[in-house]
């Protein structure tokens, strides 16, 4: 089971993830892109690199936005190493 992360730890760790925040017992970020294409395409990326480190985000799309939360199920719902490591993969496929 994984360990859910501190509040202090949490905010560290946002300090470094622009635009991201806390809520909910959930890290969130909203990305806008110039079209439904892009926004799709990023989503297919994400679930690439979600899959390949066995964490899976929630994710909305309405046309051109992409809306994201990360949580972690066997840590009842809670923010832990994992969604950080995934957080940071996200933002390094927005930038890229």
């Amino acid at each position: 089971m994984a360990t859910p992360l501190s509040e202090d730890k949490i905010a560290k760790a946002l300090s470094d993830l622009d635009g991201w925040s806390h809520e909910d017992d959930k890290l969130k970020k909203d990305f806008s892109f110039d079209n439904f294409r892009d926004a799709i395409a990023f989503i297919n990326r994400i679930a690439f690199e979600a899959e390949e480190q066995v964490h899976h985000p929630e994710l909305f799309n309405v046309y051109n936005s992409v809306s994201i939360a990360l949580s972690t199920h066997d840590a009842g719902g809670k923010v832990t190493e994992k969604d950080l490591k995934l957080a940071k993969t996200i933002e390094s496929l927005y930038n890229a």
